[in-house]
């Protein structure tokens, strides 16, 4: 019984270990798509929102393990093994639509630097 509740402890602290923010320093992102004149200006833009498309599967793909594991081992979790599961899928669902979203606007910020060359 303690092994279920330490396995279940030790998941929490995993996910929210996993929820950290990555980049303590973010780029301000308003101020930079404002000043934003050069092609590479735009070219930067691009590269951080393809490093955050990046972040976000990563983010994904880990949550996919972890999702692995309750699923495969849910008697280790007890009652917690269906809500932990879902959690799961709702954050991977969350961080591949994020991922999508930064790999669309660094095409765009790509395809406007590529029109002022």
């Amino acid at each position: 019984m303690n092994t279920g509740k330490f396995f279940a402890v030790l998941a929490v602290l995993g996910l929210l270990a996993s929820c950290a923010p990555l980049n303590p320093h973010p780029m301000d992102m308003t101020q930079a798509v404002r000043t934003a004149k050069s092609a590479a200006d735009h070219n930067a833009l691009a590269q951080h929102y393809e490093n955050g498309a990046k972040e976000m599967q990563a983010k994904a793909d880990e949550h996919k393990k972890l999702l692995e594991e309750y699923e495969s081992k849910s008697y280790h979790y007890g009652k917690q093994a269906q809500e932990l599961q879902a959690h799961c899928r709702g954050l991977i669902r969350y961080y591949e639509q994020a991922a999508k979203a930064n790999e669309a606007m660094a095409q765009a910020h790509r395809e406007i630097a590529a029109g002022m060359k």
